[in-house]
């Protein structure tokens, strides 16, 4: 039954998703007049994790849930020479370095194909196509009728005008200049044209007689394709990474390999490599690993015997055995089993076919509580004090181009430590930053029409190459501030760098605390930059941004800004509250007196903890105060005053964080202690009730004059990308397509083309939305349901108006 096949599926660890037909499937999305005639037959839609590539096909599916249901054992897959005559043979040449240097073969002799056998064989070459291959980029299957063809066969790669022959579907020949010109309208094959269409040869694979076989990625030849009638098929796949290429070759011999005349076996071929190697495959790997029982029962959490897990995991297809010495397991890996690499990947098989449902609920027996990751922690308490100081915070990629951490910042590429990357999608994302400066002068390009000044930081990491690391790079969290008006403003950036120091309890003086230095840095202007050293060591700078700097951002007004690495102040106060406290130095030790003491002296707080929110022993007391405090810096006016120091006496301890509003002003209050005395005196109960009455009298006067005035509506400024599928997209078009995009409360505005890379260009248009009417999510929806010109929608700025 369906509910049967659901639990077996979540046992075998998949999802049974959906149990749908393609008439079904039609009706919800078009409607039921266009699902009149679909097809009734009933679909299962089954979730494979991604690298379960045995499980991508029917043929797999079925065997895995077989043996794991004990109804059959898990076959032996074989290579085998050919019965008469010399193995096929592929030659690789030189020239396919340039574009795909690798490939491997195999041939499944006297194979019988029915119509459901042929489209599984079809649709797992297109499935693992869109996963272990990646779109064909790493990997490309093709699949021949090998008597319609004659070997050796040679792998090589030609200039595309030199390549002529008749591609699938297709009624004439074509070279592959006029493929490419054909294939960027195809639906289908369009996706794949950019991987070789720059390159100045093309790979192609012929026969003996000079019949091509395919040219991959893109296509094969109409000459040698398969057909229900075919009975030997020559799979060869090529490749920019070798491994992958072994195991997509694996996964079609041996998921297919069963309806050949000797099921499981698969035929040799031989591949010569350029360098004269000669290597046979498929490979075909059975490869062995020892693992202790005690090792999995520790991991999953059951107490079972080494003869039970060995049969658990044979369950999965993984043919195990205890090897008698202790509790040790043999496990034999398959060559379907690429996903399995290392030995938690063979506990969580064990743990699969032990059954999760089935694993025991326990309590811990050490009880541990978490504390915030002491680096995060720090970031976060500076966040606050930098907002509180006047400044912005903003957030931006940790990708960006190398012209933004390089030219742009008048240095070299090389001089960056940056981590490159290897298939950027775009020119706005080819490297990790190495500096958070780029990122805020950008958000304030982004953001000119803003009231002057602009005052923004952000706490992030960056990403530098360090040879002493695992990865051969390391995170960095940096802290970064700019101010940008119509004078430069050092001032504010020192000013800003001495408050994050006293926050960080680090003095100003050379030796123990930190200072600053004249240096010389290019993206600063020439004596306006400092170096700062704390304790010793160069932890960042500061200083103004040179003109060139300045107008590489597109920017119009002088700007300042800082920069340091916080790592180095990890260890000093990574525990402590950065609020102005009392420092621990200062605090006289305080003797409890004794009982005749304490009658002769008296308490340095009075007794009464009464207030006129309440008594401030009681919780409900220390609310009233927090509701009060909440739009308030003080008491009474705009300064600290006697009448806050009264009611900070009057509270015998530190409120708890839950009275977020009173913490807050009662650590500000306690900053006070020193000068309290001369603080100004509370208001009396004349002057509060004359001041009452006169604020009254204003509120009762502003709130007439709200209430003429019509209700302000939220709005917001949003810049979309808005993406083609590719050169060849009519962006005219496409941007009429986006202005089409009508509803109440959008109002489009200006757009532009902007370079991407590989010659397409972005269409750039801004728009003002009422936040009550419109949301971003509503915009992307619509604008892609073109689907014909566009990829993607991306929000590129979000300002609220």
């Amino acid at each position: 039954a369906d509910e049967e096949f659901d639990e077996l599926c979540f046992e075998f660890g998949l999802e049974l998703d959906e149990i749908t037909s393609e008439k079904e499937i039609i009706s919800k999305e078009q409607g039921d007049s266009k699902a009149s005639g679909a097809s009734d037959v009933v679909l299962y839609k089954i979730d494979v994790p991604a690298n379960r590539y045995d499980l991508l096909c029917l043929e797999g599916l079925v065997r895995g849930l077989q043996v794991f249901k004990n109804k059959s054992d898990a076959p032996r897959y074989r290579r085998v020479s050919p019965i008469s005559g010399e193995p096929q043979k592929l030659i690789i040449t030189k020239e396919t370095a340039a574009v795909r240097p690798h490939a491997v073969a195999a041939v499944l002799r006297d194979i019988t194909f029915t119509q459901e056998r042929y489209d599984s064989f079809i649709e797992l070459q297109e499935k693992l196509h869109q996963n272990i291959c990646r779109k064909r980029s790493l990997v490309a299957i093709g699949t021949h009728d090998l008597d319609t063809i004659s070997g050796p066969f040679t792998y090589t790669a030609k200039p595309p005008g030199d390549i002529s022959f008749k591609p699938l579907s297709q009624t004439k020949e074509y070279t592959a200049t006029q493929l490419m010109s054909l294939y960027k309208t195809d639906s289908h094959l369009r996706h794949y044209l950019h991987i070789i269409e720059d390159k100045p040869v093309y790979p192609v694979i012929y026969d003996s007689n000079g019949i091509v076989l395919s040219m991959p990625p893109i296509i094969n030849g109409d000459h040698s394709k398969i057909t229900l009638k075919t009975k030997n098929v020559f799979i060869e796949c090529t490749a920019t990474d070798l491994t992958k290429a072994k195991i997509v070759l694996d996964m079609m011999v041996t998921m297919f390999s069963e309806y050949c005349s000797q099921p499981f076996t698969v035929e040799e071929a031989e591949v010569v490599c350029p360098d004269g190697k000669t290597c046979k495959y498929p490979e075909l790997a059975y490869r062995k690993e020892k693992l202790s029982s005690e090792f999995i029962n520790k991991k999953v959490g059951i107490n079972e015997s080494t003869e039970k897990i060995a049969q658990l995991l044979t369950r999965m297809c993984l043919l195990s055995q205890p090897t008698g010495a202790g509790d040790e397991i043999e496990v034999e890996i398959p060559p379907t089993r690429s996903d399995v690499i290392h030995a938690c990947d063979i506990m969580e098989d064990a743990a699969m076919a032990y059954g999760f449902n089935n694993i025991t609920r326990t309590t811990p027996r050490t009880y541990t509580v978490a504390n915030q990751f002491p680096l995060n922690k720090l970031t976060e308490l500076l966040r606050q004090d930098l907002a509180a100081a006047g400044f912005t915070e903003a957030l931006n990629f940790a990708l960006c181009s190398q012209e933004d951490i390089a030219d742009k910042l008048r240095k070299k590429i090389s001089e960056t430590k940056a981590a490159h990357i290897s298939n950027p999608k775009t020119a706005e994302f080819q490297v990790a930053r190495t500096t958070l400066l780029p990122g805020l002068l950008k958000t304030i390009a982004a953001n000119r029409k803003m009231p002057l000044p602009l005052k923004l930081f952000e706490i992030s990491d960056v990403v530098l190459k360090d040879e002493t690391k695992d990865v051969g790079a390391r995170n960095s969290r940096r802290f970064c501030a700019v101010y940008y008006n119509k004078s430069p403003g050092f001032e504010v950036i020192h000013g800003l760098l001495d408050r994050t120091m006293q926050l960080l309890e680090v003095k100003s003086v050379r030796g123990d605390g930190y200072h600053i230095q004249a240096a010389d840095d290019s993206t600063f202007f020439p004596g306006r930059c400092a170096e700062i050293f704390v304790r010793g060591k160069s932890v960042g700078c500061l200083g103004v941004l040179h003109p060139d700097v300045i107008d590489r951002f597109e920017l119009t007004m002088p700007c300042s800004a800082l920069e340091i690495d916080i790592e180095p102040f990890l260890g000093h106060t990574a525990e402590t509250t950065l609020t102005h406290d009392v420092p621990m130095q200062e605090v006289i030790k305080h003797e409890f007196p004794t009982q005749d003491q304490s009658l002769q002296t008296p308490s340095s707080r009075p007794t009464s903890t009464k207030t006129v929110f309440g008594d401030m022993s009681t919780p409900v007391g220390l609310k009233a105060l927090n509701d009060f405090l909440a739009d308030k810096s003080y008491l009474e006016g705009f300064a600290a005053s006697q009448a806050d120091t009264a009611v900070f006496d009057a509270i015998p301890s530190p409120p708890s964080l839950t009275f977020c509003h009173l913490r807050r002003w009662y650590n500000h209050i306690k900053s006070f202690q020193r000068e309290r005395a001369n603080l100004p005196t509370a208001k009396n109960e004349e002057d509060s009730a004359e001041a009452a009455r006169i604020k009254e009298e204003r509120l009762a006067e502003y709130a007439a004059k709200k209430s003429k005035k019509p209700a302000l509506i939220a709005k917001s400024s949003i810049l979309l990308d808005v993406k083609p599928w590719d050169d060849e997209t009519d962006m005219g078009k496409l941007e009429e397509c986006v202005r089409s995009v009508s509803m109440d409360g959008l109002l489009w505005g200006q757009s532009k083309l902007v370079p991407v890379g590989y010659g397409i260009k972005k269409l750039q248009i801004g728009c003002v939305v009422e936040d009550d009417k419109v949301g971003t999510d509503l915009l992307e929806e619509a604008i892609t349901a073109f689907e014909e010109y566009v990829q993607s929608v991306d929000v590129a700025a979000f300002n609220k108006i």
